[in-house]
């Protein structure tokens, strides 16, 4: 690819001249409606259809703007298009679960930087949200509550562990983290999916998940390599009580000059090491600083678009 052209940019011609969020098709798309649909083969190996969906969404037309530097009102219609692809998705035949992500920084291997994130549509549960949800049914079977609603309440009552918060969300350095700084971003009260939730409840979402993410690149001085996973209700008959929408975000930095790499112990047999107390690290990005950024235009230089927004002014605990 070209160092001076991208795609996501407008004046690109793959892309509208004008456009604030924007609904990319994935150019190298390992789903897609033109598959063959799933079928279930017994035997040893199996080979079936790949039917499902990959989408870009573009967060900003601005090429060099981060996630952190986005607005609230931005990361709302951000919020938005999530909770519409994932209905539209959920809707086709054959549709198991949506994968809403996105990553971030170039540990994580990012190549592209303007600002997007992905969405996939999958024929099947991925094996992580398949253990989450029947762990979660189990528990809802066992005690007759949703496991979810239960370390929520856990976690706000004890604070410990909690880093930033507001009306409707509360985000916390979860007690069985696996990743250094690893934050668990929860809605108080119990629903499933995005679409279920108020407009009130997407913009508290919005202002919550822009401050944290301004609290993570802020916490080192740099941008933060992390995965975000936005969890969602899997496509099923009965899950409705046990499932609870949150957003796990998984950072690979472990000090602002190491990287938590994922070594034998990890890779070879699942078992996650993390060297770190989750009450240390709470307090941490608790003490982080950050000012609210507001939308800015941008200008075109060389055929992209620059973003204008300064880097937030910070105050960390961090020399």
């Amino acid at each position: 690819m070209p160092q001076d052209w991208c795609p996501f940019c407008p004046g690109s011609g793959r892309v509208p001249d004008e456009y604030s969020v924007h609904l990319y098709p994935n150019d190298f798309a390992a789903f897609s409606p033109d598959e063959d649909e799933f079928v279930d083969h017994p035997g040893l190996y199996a080979v079936t259809g790949a039917r499902g969906a990959c989408d870009v969404v573009l967060y900003s037309p601005q090429h060099t703007q981060t996630p952190a530097q986005l607005a609230v009102g931005q990361w709302l219609e951000v919020i938005e298009m999530w909770s519409r692809r994932t209905d539209e998705l959920y809707a086709r035949p054959g549709i198991a679960y949506v994968a809403v992500f996105e990553n971030q920084g170039d540990a994580i291997g990012v190549t592209m930087p303007h600002p997007h994130g992905q969405i996939y549509a999958l024929p099947v549960v991925p094996t992580l949200v398949q253990q989450e949800t029947d762990s979660a049914r189990q528990y809802q079977t066992e005690h007759g509550e949703c496991l979810h609603c239960r370390v929520v309440a856990a976690e706000v009552q004890d604070r410990e562990r909690l880093v930033c918060e507001n009306e409707d969300f509360v985000a916390f350095v979860p007690f069985y983290g696996r990743f250094p700084s690893e934050v668990h971003l929860y809605s108080r009260r119990h629903c499933g999916r995005l679409s279920e939730m108020t407009s009130a409840e997407q913009r508290n979402l919005a202002a919550l998940l822009s401050e944290l993410r301004r609290k993570y690149d802020a916490l080192y001085g740099f941008l933060m390599p992390l995965i975000m996973a936005v969890r969602q209700r899997p496509h099923g008959e009965g899950l409705e009580a046990s499932s609870h929408f949150h957003i796990q975000f998984l950072p690979v930095q472990r000090s602002a000059t190491k990287l938590k790499y994922m070594a034998a112990i990890e890779s070879a047999h699942g078992t996650f090491l993390n060297d770190t107390r989750a009450e240390d690290q709470a307090a941490q990005l608790r003490a982080v600083e950050v000012e609210t950024p507001s939308r800015r235009f941008a200008v075109a230089i060389g055929g992209i678009r620059l973003a204008t927004l300064p880097l937030p002014i910070v105050g960390t605990n961090h020399p």
